[in-house]
């Protein structure tokens, strides 16, 4: 097991890389805990779980609403939670994102660990302190920043994955390091087939290399006024593509990586052979490199992201692998922009 610490103003966060479920118990403090998970964790794992209370919420995007957290807090009043309780998240991003919200407000905030279930949540999700929820379906439009006292990323649950939630998540891993570490992605270039055959080596070594990165952005800038902008590179075309297809976070975030790279290559910034090399990477790791959706529908969404600061956008480009900047556009030039690509979505 490895582990990295995230120190920040308001916590020190623990991530361990190699830990197991079996052993969350050694985290958790001496007092009341309650678990939140989803209908699927429950059946694979269980019975690994320790002895406490039990809160079950469903599947995919549909329940990370405002009525999850309204079910949530009438369990935690149910079972009288109060400020000494500590709250566990098991589960993918989802669970960890409601979990942790829940905890961040339920009584002014209590505290709150994760076991990151999913390759997308172990190496960004769960990681970094944002939770929250979306809003008549746009993507985490309420939320706070609050770190976990502790991740653990247990490379065994990755097993009982669908494949193809397992594949999304190499996404976030190309992200990591398209935008701060070149060596990552040369790494999971010569060891791709190991990776999607699980080999528990290459899997862990990604997991702490995309961390470490992420953790490192996390201290300089914890609340995203600046550096951890980047950490939305391609995600600001995700979000659209998500609303619009349903498509899995991590495979909008591929699609979306390719547009931004698209456009950093028509200003200028990055070369055509590594655009193709990010490229061929995300095809060989399954992931898609296209979408077909309407250029005015993706504008519609971005006009509501999150991220917009009246007509201005903070846009994630790559000047080379390992190198990202952020450029501020307009509404109209970014309007602009990805009529320009109109043919290449």
């Amino acid at each position: 097991m490895k582990t990295i610490e995230i120190k920040t103003d308001s916590r020190t966060s623990k991530i361990l890389v190699g830990e197991k479920l079996e052993n969350l118990i050694r985290y958790l403090p001496d007092t009341k805990t309650v678990i939140i998970t989803d209908t699927n964790v429950s059946h694979f794992y269980k019975r690994d779980f320790p002895p406490c209370i039990i809160i079950e919420i469903g599947l995919g995007e549909k329940v990370k609403t405002i009525d999850t957290l309204n079910y949530i807090f009438a369990k935690f009043v149910e079972h009288e939670v109060d400020r000494s309780s500590f709250i566990a998240g098991i589960g993918g991003g989802i669970v960890c994102d409601v979990a942790g919200f829940a905890a961040s407000i339920f009584m002014r905030g209590l505290k709150f660990g994760f076991v990151s279930t999913t390759l997308l949540s172990q190496v960004d999700a769960s990681v970094g302190g944002k939770n929250g929820v979306n809003f008549k379906g746009y993507k985490n439009m309420i939320g706070t920043f609050n770190q976990p006292e502790f991740v653990i990323c247990d490379s065994e649950m990755l097993k009982t994955l669908d494949k193809k939630y397992f594949v999304a998540g190499f996404a976030e891993i190309v992200k990591a390091g398209a935008i701060k570490n070149e060596n990552v992605i040369s790494y999971l270039e010569n060891n791709y087939k190991k990776a999607l055959n699980m080999d528990a080596d290459v899997i862990n070594k990604l997991v702490y290399d995309s961390v470490l990165i992420k953790s490192k952005v996390v201290e300089a800038d914890e609340k995203e006024k600046g550096e951890r902008r980047k950490l939305n590179f391609g995600h600001t075309f995700a979000h659209s593509f998500e609303k619009l297809t349903g498509m899995l976070h991590g495979e909008a975030v591929s699609a979306g990586m390719i547009v931004a790279l698209k456009l950093s290559q028509k200003l200028g910034l990055i070369k055509e052979t590594e655009f193709k090399r990010i490229k061929s990477l995300l095809e060989n790791l399954g992931l898609p490199t296209s979408i077909n959706v309407e250029t005015s529908d993706i504008l519609d969404i971005i006009r509501q992201d999150k991220k917009r600061e009246g007509d201005t956008l903070h846009l994630v480009l790559l000047e080379s692998i390992g190198n990202a900047i952020i450029k501020q556009v307009s509404l109209k030039q970014m309007e602009e922009m990805i009529n320009d690509l109109r043919s290449d979505i």
